[in-house]
């Protein structure tokens, strides 16, 4: 049985802690990739998004096992913003001490490439409430290979 999917402004208000700072994250980061078609955007761009973590500890790793540092991720970002339309649906949230699993549809086109994707995203946050570690899941059909390309120099951990 499928989970019903509902617009993230819809749900928001019925979370709090940990799991509406997901929420929260999750509704920037959408409002962030709208503005990255827009000229000057740079990964400086994502200052608000760098205030919700520890960016000096923060680790990302990604559907390939690509694990990046907050650098290397607002990088990644950026080039991703620059060249995609992105969007989401709320399927649940799970909070348990300092982590949160958040689970979504997102969809997505890239250079005329459309996909649409089940992920669990995990979140784990330190003491202050910063994002010490996104852990990211997805379900989906198999890629083009020029979609790959966007990872070439990403280091993925075996």
């Amino acid at each position: 049985m499928a989970l019903a999917l509902h617009d993230l402004d819809e749900v928001i208000g019925d979370h709090t802690g940990l799991a509406r700072a997901a929420l929260e994250y999750t509704r920037l980061m959408k409002r962030l990739v709208d503005t990255g078609k827009e000229p000057g955007f740079s990964a400086e761009c994502w200052a608000p998004v760098a205030e919700l973590v520890a960016v000096d500890t923060f680790e990302r790793i990604g559907p390939f096992k690509e694990v990046m540092n907050w650098a290397e991720y607002a990088a990644f970002l950026t080039q991703w913003a620059q060249a995609s339309e992105w969007e989401c649906s709320f399927r649940r949230v799970t909070e348990t001490g300092s982590l949160v699993l958040l689970e979504l549809e997102e969809r997505s086109t890239t250079g005329g490439f459309s996909s649409t994707v089940n992920s669990a995203t995990t979140y784990e946050y330190d003491a202050d409430g910063k994002v010490i570690h996104l852990a990211v899941y997805l379900q989906m059909q198999l890629p083009a290979p020029e979609t790959l390309a966007s990872y070439e120099g990403i280091k993925i951990t075996q």
